[in-house]
């Protein structure tokens, strides 16, 4: 997902944060094709293979009438060209479409699940203290360590950390109080103070 003034689609955050409204997949771009902006966003391939939006339409759907339990869906937001912040696990539970003016878009109703590690970002003015961290101090954030853990130096399965724990008073609104941790160093230190 991406809520960036000049992202592709038309995502939302809502209820503090539990709640996130996605946007599906447009056509790809192609010589026949040069706007997809244009054109409704497909459930089904030419051969009838569902596409991704039908992929989610469909589980989304089964969960909502009882079929199925909701599906656990990864979110990750990306926050400037090439740097991705996971976000939490949330339970896929609604699809639909609507009109965006011009064509039918998908739209996906995502729930937080109950994790204690699961965040969602929004702007520091939504919420005075909360565990979100925003967009603009992941990036401050990132640049400042280098895209890599301050304790040892990993690039990969990096995390955003409260440097004094959010259960303990810690901030998420500057990037004073977060840091990059591998996944090693995030889970062991937990909510201790170091």
């Amino acid at each position: 997902m991406s809520r960036r003034p000049n992202a592709p689609y038309r995502d939302l955050v809502e209820q503090n944060g539990r709640v996130l409204i996605y946007e599906g997949h447009d056509v790809s771009k192609t010589a026949e094709n040069p706007n997809p902006k244009n054109l409704d966003q497909p459930r089904s391939t030419v051969g009838g293979k569902l596409t991704q939006n039908g992929l989610f339409e469909h589980a989304a759907l089964r969960s909502k009438k009882g079929e199925s339990a909701p599906e656990l869906v990864a979110v990750y937001e990306k926050i400037h060209a090439g740097i991705w912040a996971f976000n939490g696990f949330f339970l896929l539970t609604d699809a639909w479409t609507s009109s965006d003016g011009r064509r039918l878009v998908f739209k996906f109703r995502l729930e937080l699940t109950e994790s204690e590690h699961s965040t969602v970002s929004q702007s520091a003015s939504e919420l005075l203290h909360n565990r979100v961290i925003p967009s603009a101090v992941k990036l401050e954030v990132w640049q400042r360590d280098k895209g890599q853990c301050v304790l040892c130096g990993s690039k990969s399965n990096l995390h955003f950390d409260h440097d004094l724990p959010f259960s303990k008073g810690g901030t998420s609104l500057t990037s004073a109080n977060i840091r990059l941790l591998c996944a090693q160093h995030n889970l062991s230190k937990g909510s201790k103070i170091q």
